[in-house]
Protein backbone atom coordinates (compact mmCIF):
# COMPACT_ATOMS: atom_id res chain seq x y z
CA UNK A 1 0.00 0.00 0.00
CA UNK A 2 1.33 4.00 -0.40
CA UNK A 3 0.85 6.05 2.55
CA UNK A 4 -0.53 9.40 2.02
CA UNK A 5 -1.62 12.04 5.10
CA UNK A 6 -1.61 8.85 7.26
CA UNK A 7 -3.89 6.73 5.30
CA UNK A 8 -3.01 3.04 3.97
CA UNK A 9 -4.53 2.98 0.31
CA UNK A 10 -5.19 -0.07 -1.15
CA UNK A 11 -3.67 -0.52 -4.94
CA UNK A 12 -4.56 -2.06 -8.25
CA UNK A 13 -1.34 -4.02 -8.33
CA UNK A 14 -2.58 -5.69 -4.44
CA UNK A 15 -5.97 -6.81 -5.39
CA UNK A 16 -6.28 -10.24 -7.39
CA UNK A 17 -7.99 -9.62 -10.55
CA UNK A 18 -7.97 -12.24 -12.45
CA UNK A 19 -11.15 -13.96 -13.95
CA UNK A 20 -13.18 -11.64 -12.42
CA UNK A 21 -15.99 -8.81 -13.11
CA UNK A 22 -13.82 -5.41 -12.44
CA UNK A 23 -16.27 -1.86 -12.27
CA UNK A 24 -13.34 0.77 -12.80
CA UNK A 25 -14.74 4.38 -11.78
CA UNK A 26 -13.01 6.44 -14.41
CA UNK A 27 -12.98 10.52 -14.73
CA UNK A 28 -13.83 10.74 -18.22
CA UNK A 29 -15.71 14.38 -17.69
CA UNK A 30 -14.14 15.36 -20.84
CA UNK A 31 -14.87 19.01 -22.62
CA UNK A 32 -17.09 18.93 -24.88
CA UNK A 33 -19.30 21.03 -28.03
CA UNK A 34 -22.70 22.26 -28.34
CA UNK A 35 -23.23 18.74 -29.76
CA UNK A 36 -21.52 16.05 -27.51
CA UNK A 37 -18.45 16.20 -29.53
CA UNK A 38 -14.68 15.44 -27.48
CA UNK A 39 -12.91 18.32 -27.38
CA UNK A 40 -9.81 17.19 -25.28
CA UNK A 41 -9.37 13.54 -24.48
CA UNK A 42 -6.42 13.85 -22.07
CA UNK A 43 -8.50 12.21 -19.39
CA UNK A 44 -9.59 9.38 -21.21
CA UNK A 45 -5.89 8.68 -22.13
CA UNK A 46 -5.54 8.59 -18.59
CA UNK A 47 -7.13 5.58 -17.35
CA UNK A 48 -5.95 3.62 -20.55
CA UNK A 49 -2.83 2.39 -18.29
CA UNK A 50 -5.22 0.93 -15.98
CA UNK A 51 -7.62 -0.84 -18.46
CA UNK A 52 -4.76 -2.53 -19.96
CA UNK A 53 -3.34 -3.73 -16.77
CA UNK A 54 -7.12 -5.14 -15.73
CA UNK A 55 -6.88 -6.81 -19.29
CA UNK A 56 -3.57 -7.93 -19.39
CA UNK A 57 -4.19 -9.33 -15.76
CA UNK A 58 -7.17 -11.40 -16.52
CA UNK A 59 -9.91 -9.46 -15.78
CA UNK A 60 -13.26 -11.44 -16.81
CA UNK A 61 -14.91 -8.15 -17.46
CA UNK A 62 -14.24 -4.66 -17.15
CA UNK A 63 -17.33 -2.55 -16.16
CA UNK A 64 -16.82 1.48 -17.21
CA UNK A 65 -18.73 4.05 -15.26
CA UNK A 66 -18.43 8.02 -15.58
CA UNK A 67 -20.06 11.11 -15.57
CA UNK A 68 -19.99 13.82 -18.17
CA UNK A 69 -21.10 17.17 -17.10
CA UNK A 70 -23.87 18.92 -15.29
CA UNK A 71 -26.94 17.26 -16.86
CA UNK A 72 -30.42 17.39 -15.60
CA UNK A 73 -31.32 14.29 -14.41
CA UNK A 74 -34.59 15.06 -15.16
CA UNK A 75 -33.85 15.41 -18.26
CA UNK A 76 -31.62 13.26 -20.84
CA UNK A 77 -29.48 15.20 -22.98
CA UNK A 78 -28.03 14.11 -25.79
CA UNK A 79 -24.83 15.75 -26.09
CA UNK A 80 -24.08 14.18 -22.30
CA UNK A 81 -24.40 10.55 -23.29
CA UNK A 82 -21.12 8.41 -23.05
CA UNK A 83 -21.38 7.21 -26.26
CA UNK A 84 -18.67 9.13 -28.42
CA UNK A 85 -16.27 8.34 -25.05
CA UNK A 86 -16.55 4.91 -25.58
CA UNK A 87 -15.84 5.41 -29.02
CA UNK A 88 -13.02 7.27 -28.55
CA UNK A 89 -11.43 4.68 -25.74
CA UNK A 90 -12.03 2.23 -28.06
CA UNK A 91 -9.97 3.79 -30.55
CA UNK A 92 -7.21 4.07 -27.88
CA UNK A 93 -7.52 0.58 -26.72
CA UNK A 94 -8.38 -1.35 -30.25
CA UNK A 95 -11.05 -3.07 -28.82
CA UNK A 96 -14.72 -3.14 -28.69
CA UNK A 97 -17.21 -1.43 -25.96
CA UNK A 98 -20.17 -2.30 -25.07
CA UNK A 99 -21.80 0.81 -24.80
CA UNK A 100 -25.26 0.76 -22.69
CA UNK A 101 -28.57 3.03 -22.33
CA UNK A 102 -28.87 2.35 -18.87
CA UNK A 103 -26.83 1.73 -15.43
CA UNK A 104 -27.79 -1.72 -16.09
CA UNK A 105 -31.07 -2.06 -14.88
CA UNK A 106 -31.81 -4.40 -17.70
CA UNK A 107 -28.57 -6.81 -17.13
CA UNK A 108 -25.14 -6.64 -18.55
CA UNK A 109 -23.83 -8.99 -21.26
CA UNK A 110 -21.92 -12.01 -20.65
CA UNK A 111 -18.53 -11.41 -20.57
CA UNK A 112 -18.35 -13.86 -23.27
CA UNK A 113 -19.99 -11.26 -25.58
CA UNK A 114 -18.64 -7.96 -24.24
CA UNK A 115 -15.84 -7.84 -21.92
CA UNK A 116 -15.00 -3.94 -21.68
CA UNK A 117 -18.78 -2.55 -20.89
CA UNK A 118 -19.27 1.06 -20.68
CA UNK A 119 -22.55 2.29 -18.46
CA UNK A 120 -24.75 5.27 -19.41
CA UNK A 121 -24.08 8.81 -17.93
CA UNK A 122 -23.80 8.20 -13.96
CA UNK A 123 -25.35 11.69 -13.36
CA UNK A 124 -28.56 10.70 -14.87
CA UNK A 125 -29.16 8.92 -12.28
CA UNK A 126 -30.40 11.57 -9.64
CA UNK A 127 -28.98 9.41 -6.57
CA UNK A 128 -25.37 9.60 -7.82
CA UNK A 129 -25.44 13.27 -6.40
CA UNK A 130 -28.14 12.98 -3.82
CA UNK A 131 -27.69 14.36 -0.31
CA UNK A 132 -29.69 11.88 0.94
CA UNK A 133 -26.50 8.15 2.09
CA UNK A 134 -29.12 5.98 1.48
CA UNK A 135 -30.17 6.88 -1.90
CA UNK A 136 -26.46 7.17 -2.26
CA UNK A 137 -25.90 4.07 -1.46
CA UNK A 138 -28.91 2.37 -2.94
CA UNK A 139 -27.48 3.36 -6.32
CA UNK A 140 -24.00 2.11 -5.42
CA UNK A 141 -25.06 -1.27 -3.90
CA UNK A 142 -26.70 -1.56 -7.39
CA UNK A 143 -23.31 -0.84 -9.54
CA UNK A 144 -21.43 -3.02 -7.02
CA UNK A 145 -23.92 -5.71 -8.09
CA UNK A 146 -22.23 -6.19 -11.54
CA UNK A 147 -18.94 -6.77 -10.21
CA UNK A 148 -16.03 -8.35 -7.51
CA UNK A 149 -13.86 -5.58 -7.28
CA UNK A 150 -13.54 -1.86 -7.71
CA UNK A 151 -11.54 0.66 -8.85
CA UNK A 152 -11.01 4.28 -8.15
CA UNK A 153 -9.25 5.73 -11.24
CA UNK A 154 -10.87 9.32 -11.23
CA UNK A 155 -8.71 11.40 -9.17
CA UNK A 156 -10.74 14.43 -10.14
CA UNK A 157 -13.83 13.19 -8.30
CA UNK A 158 -12.32 12.41 -5.08
CA UNK A 159 -13.35 15.09 -3.42
CA UNK A 160 -16.63 14.23 -4.26
CA UNK A 161 -19.21 12.62 -1.84
CA UNK A 162 -21.01 10.89 -4.72
CA UNK A 163 -22.46 7.42 -4.96
CA UNK A 164 -20.22 6.00 -7.30
CA UNK A 165 -16.72 7.60 -5.53
CA UNK A 166 -17.76 6.52 -1.92
CA UNK A 167 -20.55 4.37 -1.92
CA UNK A 168 -19.37 1.33 -4.11
CA UNK A 169 -16.51 0.59 -2.47
CA UNK A 170 -19.14 -0.41 0.88
CA UNK A 171 -20.21 -3.09 -0.87
CA UNK A 172 -17.01 -4.85 -2.70
CA UNK A 173 -13.31 -4.64 -2.69
CA UNK A 174 -11.97 -1.82 -3.93
CA UNK A 175 -8.74 0.00 -4.42
CA UNK A 176 -6.85 2.55 -6.43
CA UNK A 177 -6.26 3.05 -10.08
CA UNK A 178 -2.78 3.60 -11.92
CA UNK A 179 -3.67 7.67 -12.55
CA UNK A 180 -4.91 8.02 -9.23
CA UNK A 181 -1.96 6.40 -7.44
CA UNK A 182 0.46 8.29 -9.74
CA UNK A 183 -1.61 11.76 -8.62
CA UNK A 184 -2.02 11.02 -5.26
CA UNK A 185 1.33 9.86 -4.69
CA UNK A 186 2.85 12.56 -6.30
CA UNK A 187 1.41 15.19 -4.67
CA UNK A 188 1.61 13.80 -1.58
CA UNK A 189 5.53 13.50 -1.45
CA UNK A 190 6.01 17.06 -2.67
CA UNK A 191 4.03 17.72 0.08
CA UNK A 192 4.98 16.04 2.96
CA UNK A 193 8.65 15.56 1.50
CA UNK A 194 10.06 18.06 -0.57
CA UNK A 195 12.95 19.07 -2.86
CA UNK A 196 14.11 22.80 -1.35
CA UNK A 197 13.40 25.01 -2.22
CA UNK A 198 9.54 24.41 -2.01
CA UNK A 199 7.78 27.50 -4.21
CA UNK A 200 4.12 27.29 -4.67
CA UNK A 201 2.37 29.44 -7.04
CA UNK A 202 -1.36 30.15 -6.21
CA UNK A 203 -3.66 32.01 -8.44
CA UNK A 204 -7.39 32.38 -9.56
CA UNK A 205 -10.48 34.08 -8.33
CA UNK A 206 -12.13 32.47 -5.39
CA UNK A 207 -11.21 33.79 -1.69
CA UNK A 208 -11.60 30.16 -0.41
CA UNK A 209 -7.87 29.02 -1.83
CA UNK A 210 -6.48 31.02 1.17
CA UNK A 211 -7.21 28.50 2.66
CA UNK A 212 -4.52 26.36 0.62
CA UNK A 213 -2.34 29.49 1.34
CA UNK A 214 -2.09 28.91 5.07
CA UNK A 215 -1.37 25.57 4.91
CA UNK A 216 1.31 25.82 2.66
CA UNK A 217 3.11 28.52 4.55
CA UNK A 218 3.69 26.02 6.91
CA UNK A 219 5.35 23.76 4.57
CA UNK A 220 7.06 26.22 1.19
CA UNK A 221 9.67 28.36 0.91
CA UNK A 222 8.08 30.78 -0.94
CA UNK A 223 4.58 31.25 -1.93
CA UNK A 224 3.63 33.05 -5.43
CA UNK A 225 0.17 34.86 -5.44
CA UNK A 226 -1.34 35.91 -8.79
CA UNK A 227 -4.37 35.80 -10.86
CA UNK A 228 -7.69 37.39 -9.33
CA UNK A 229 -6.65 36.14 -6.05
CA UNK A 230 -3.41 38.75 -5.60
CA UNK A 231 -5.61 41.28 -6.16
CA UNK A 232 -8.51 40.23 -3.72
CA UNK A 233 -5.65 39.87 -1.24
CA UNK A 234 -4.51 43.65 -2.14
CA UNK A 235 -7.54 44.68 -1.65
CA UNK A 236 -7.67 43.14 1.90
CA UNK A 237 -4.46 45.56 2.43
CA UNK A 238 -5.88 48.80 1.64
CA UNK A 239 -5.29 49.09 -2.47
CA UNK A 240 -7.34 50.41 -4.82
CA UNK A 241 -8.30 47.63 -7.34
CA UNK A 242 -10.65 49.84 -9.69
CA UNK A 243 -12.88 47.31 -12.16
CA UNK A 244 -10.38 44.49 -11.46
CA UNK A 245 -12.75 41.34 -10.65
CA UNK A 246 -12.42 40.03 -7.71
CA UNK A 247 -14.14 37.69 -4.67
CA UNK A 248 -15.44 40.76 -3.01
CA UNK A 249 -18.17 38.46 -1.15
CA UNK A 250 -14.90 35.89 -0.33
CA UNK A 251 -13.22 38.40 0.85
CA UNK A 252 -15.87 39.13 3.55
CA UNK A 253 -15.20 35.81 5.02
CA UNK A 254 -11.15 35.31 4.73
CA UNK A 255 -10.45 39.32 5.34
CA UNK A 256 -8.27 38.42 8.06
CA UNK A 257 -6.59 35.45 6.47
CA UNK A 258 -5.38 37.88 3.60
CA UNK A 259 -4.27 41.05 6.11
CA UNK A 260 -2.30 38.38 7.82
CA UNK A 261 -0.27 37.88 4.62
CA UNK A 262 1.14 41.49 4.60
CA UNK A 263 4.02 40.98 6.65
CA UNK A 264 4.95 37.45 5.53
CA UNK A 265 8.26 37.00 4.08
CA UNK A 266 7.43 33.94 2.50
CA UNK A 267 4.61 35.93 0.01
CA UNK A 268 5.27 37.63 -2.87
CA UNK A 269 2.52 39.76 -4.48
CA UNK A 270 2.67 41.25 -8.25
CA UNK A 271 3.96 44.73 -7.40
CA UNK A 272 2.91 45.71 -11.65
CA UNK A 273 0.01 44.57 -13.65
CA UNK A 274 -1.18 44.87 -17.08
CA UNK A 275 -4.34 46.95 -16.95
CA UNK A 276 -7.47 47.03 -19.60
CA UNK A 277 -10.08 49.36 -19.90
CA UNK A 278 -12.30 46.29 -20.95
CA UNK A 279 -12.70 42.46 -20.50
CA UNK A 280 -11.68 41.83 -24.10
CA UNK A 281 -9.42 40.83 -26.27
CA UNK A 282 -9.38 44.50 -27.98
CA UNK A 283 -9.24 46.85 -25.16
CA UNK A 284 -6.96 49.43 -24.44
CA UNK A 285 -4.11 48.33 -22.38
CA UNK A 286 -1.00 49.66 -20.16
CA UNK A 287 1.36 48.47 -17.55
CA UNK A 288 1.36 50.53 -13.87
CA UNK A 289 2.27 49.36 -10.62
CA UNK A 290 -0.27 47.44 -8.43
CA UNK A 291 -0.75 50.99 -6.25
CA UNK A 292 -1.39 52.57 -8.85
CA UNK A 293 -4.77 51.32 -10.50
CA UNK A 294 -7.53 53.52 -11.36
CA UNK A 295 -11.10 53.66 -11.52
CA UNK A 296 -12.67 52.29 -14.63
CA UNK A 297 -9.27 50.00 -15.37
CA UNK A 298 -9.15 45.91 -14.49
CA UNK A 299 -5.38 44.19 -13.84
CA UNK A 300 -5.94 41.07 -16.63
CA UNK A 301 -2.32 40.10 -16.10
CA UNK A 302 1.05 40.54 -14.18
CA UNK A 303 3.59 43.26 -15.46
CA UNK A 304 6.79 42.32 -16.72
CA UNK A 305 8.46 43.17 -13.02
CA UNK A 306 6.22 40.68 -11.58
CA UNK A 307 7.29 38.38 -13.87
CA UNK A 308 10.88 38.92 -13.63
CA UNK A 309 10.10 38.28 -9.50
CA UNK A 310 8.26 35.32 -9.52
CA UNK A 311 10.98 33.56 -12.23
CA UNK A 312 13.71 34.33 -9.55
CA UNK A 313 11.78 32.59 -6.95
CA UNK A 314 11.34 29.83 -9.16
CA UNK A 315 14.73 30.16 -11.43
CA UNK A 316 16.43 27.93 -7.93
CA UNK A 317 13.57 25.69 -6.70
CA UNK A 318 13.39 22.00 -6.36
CA UNK A 319 9.51 21.25 -5.83
CA UNK A 320 6.61 23.96 -7.45
CA UNK A 321 3.23 23.38 -7.29
CA UNK A 322 0.53 25.64 -9.15
CA UNK A 323 -2.63 25.99 -8.74
CA UNK A 324 -4.76 28.49 -10.53
CA UNK A 325 -3.95 31.11 -13.75
CA UNK A 326 -1.83 33.55 -13.28
CA UNK A 327 -3.93 35.99 -15.87
CA UNK A 328 -6.49 35.98 -18.44
CA UNK A 329 -4.96 33.56 -20.39
CA UNK A 330 -7.67 33.00 -22.94
CA UNK A 331 -7.06 36.57 -24.51
CA UNK A 332 -3.20 36.64 -26.01
CA UNK A 333 -2.31 39.99 -25.60
CA UNK A 334 -3.34 38.89 -21.56
CA UNK A 335 -1.16 35.35 -21.78
CA UNK A 336 2.34 37.03 -21.44
CA UNK A 337 2.69 36.28 -17.60
CA UNK A 338 1.03 32.65 -17.75
CA UNK A 339 2.95 32.40 -20.70
CA UNK A 340 6.42 33.22 -18.25
CA UNK A 341 5.82 31.22 -16.10
CA UNK A 342 5.19 28.14 -17.39
CA UNK A 343 7.99 27.85 -19.55
CA UNK A 344 10.02 28.91 -16.23
CA UNK A 345 8.14 25.88 -15.04
CA UNK A 346 9.10 23.12 -17.85
CA UNK A 347 12.52 24.69 -17.77
CA UNK A 348 12.93 23.58 -13.84
CA UNK A 349 11.05 20.11 -14.83
CA UNK A 350 14.03 19.35 -17.32
CA UNK A 351 16.51 20.57 -14.78
CA UNK A 352 14.83 17.71 -12.61
CA UNK A 353 12.91 19.59 -10.38
CA UNK A 354 9.65 18.03 -9.33
CA UNK A 355 6.77 20.28 -11.18
CA UNK A 356 3.29 19.85 -9.88
CA UNK A 357 0.41 21.85 -11.84
CA UNK A 358 -2.82 21.39 -10.24
CA UNK A 359 -5.50 20.71 -12.68
CA UNK A 360 -7.98 23.13 -13.85
CA UNK A 361 -7.14 26.15 -15.49
CA UNK A 362 -3.50 25.41 -14.58
CA UNK A 363 -3.41 22.47 -16.68
CA UNK A 364 -5.50 23.87 -19.55
CA UNK A 365 -3.00 26.35 -19.76
CA UNK A 366 0.27 24.56 -20.29
CA UNK A 367 -2.13 21.96 -22.40
CA UNK A 368 -2.62 24.92 -24.52
CA UNK A 369 1.18 26.32 -24.34
CA UNK A 370 2.08 22.64 -25.21
CA UNK A 371 3.95 22.10 -22.27
CA UNK A 372 2.03 19.48 -20.50
CA UNK A 373 4.30 16.46 -21.25
CA UNK A 374 7.39 18.42 -20.22
CA UNK A 375 5.76 18.64 -16.37
CA UNK A 376 6.48 16.03 -13.58
CA UNK A 377 2.51 16.01 -13.33
CA UNK A 378 -0.39 17.77 -14.62
CA UNK A 379 -2.95 16.92 -12.80
CA UNK A 380 -6.50 15.80 -13.92
CA UNK A 381 -8.31 17.10 -10.87
CA UNK A 382 -8.52 20.64 -9.68
CA UNK A 383 -10.85 20.48 -7.47
CA UNK A 384 -9.12 17.39 -5.62
CA UNK A 385 -5.68 18.61 -6.04
CA UNK A 386 -6.71 22.18 -4.09
CA UNK A 387 -8.08 20.13 -1.26
CA UNK A 388 -4.81 18.03 -1.07
CA UNK A 389 -2.73 21.24 -1.12
CA UNK A 390 -5.09 22.23 1.62
CA UNK A 391 -3.81 19.77 3.81
CA UNK A 392 -7.35 18.11 3.72
CA UNK A 393 -8.72 14.05 3.23
CA UNK A 394 -10.04 13.65 0.15
CA UNK A 395 -13.48 12.03 0.87
CA UNK A 396 -13.46 8.94 -1.57
CA UNK A 397 -9.86 8.21 -0.53
CA UNK A 398 -11.04 8.21 3.10
CA UNK A 399 -13.87 5.78 2.70
CA UNK A 400 -12.05 3.52 0.37
CA UNK A 401 -9.20 3.05 2.92
CA UNK A 402 -12.06 2.60 5.74
CA UNK A 403 -13.72 0.26 3.96
CA UNK A 404 -10.67 -2.01 3.30
CA UNK A 405 -10.98 -3.34 6.86
CA UNK A 406 -14.39 -5.43 5.88
CA UNK A 407 -12.75 -7.34 3.00
CA UNK A 408 -9.40 -7.65 4.59
CA UNK A 409 -10.05 -11.64 5.45
CA UNK A 410 -11.49 -11.91 2.19
CA UNK A 411 -10.36 -14.05 -0.42
CA UNK A 412 -10.88 -11.56 -2.90
CA UNK A 413 -7.77 -9.50 -1.56
CA UNK A 414 -3.72 -10.25 -1.39
CA UNK A 415 -2.86 -7.66 1.58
Amino acid sequence: MIQVNDMDLPTLKEVYIGKKKVIVRTGFDVPIDKDGNILDDRRIRLSVPTIKYLLDHGAEQIILITHIGRPDPKKVEDRFRTDKVASRLSMLLGLAIRKLDDHGENGLPSPKDARIVMLENLRFDSREKSKDVAERDSFGRMLASFADVYVNDSFSTCHRDHASMTSVPKFIPGCIGLSVEKEVSTISGAMENPKRPFVSIIGGLKADKLNAVKNLLKRVDTILIAGALAFTVLKAFGFETGSTKIDSEGLKDFSGLASGLKDDPKVILPVDCVLANAFSEDALTITNAVENIKEGWMALDIGPKSVARFKESIGSAQTIIWNGPIGVFEFEKFAVGTKEIANALADRASSGATVIVGGGDSASAVDKLGLADKMTLVSSGGGASLQMFEGKELIALKVLRECVENFKNKEDRRV
